[in-house]
């Protein structure tokens, strides 16, 4: 029983590294109007990202994330903005008494 869990332990643990991304090439690289961006623009792509989505299913001009970006930072800004929208802070809600 224990070589069994320790089997679909170790299958499910290669398929959750297999859907792990890679690096981004572009990263610290201008844009064609010699842009990249940062911090500030990584928080307000992540606030935009809900609806940032829906109009890239329907359009190709449209991604979801900058891939011209300062690195870590964009990241960090992203995921802030990301988070204040969609769990803590614009539509977070109190608990009642």
């Amino acid at each position: 029983m224990k070589k069994a869990a320790a089997a679909i332990f170790l299958v499910l643990l290669l398929f959750a590294l297999s859907c792990a991304p890679g690096p981004n090439k572009l990263a610290r690289t201008a844009d064609g109007e010699g842009k990249v961006a940062g911090f500030w623009l990584g928080v307000w792509h992540g606030l935009i990202a809900p609806i940032t989505f829906i109009i890239s299913i329907f359009s190709a001009k449209v991604s979801l994330y900058e891939v011209h970006n300062s690195g870590g930072w964009y990241n960090f800004g992203f995921v802030l903005g990301a988070g204040l929208f969609l769990s803590g802070g614009i539509l977070g809600h109190k608990k009642k008494k």
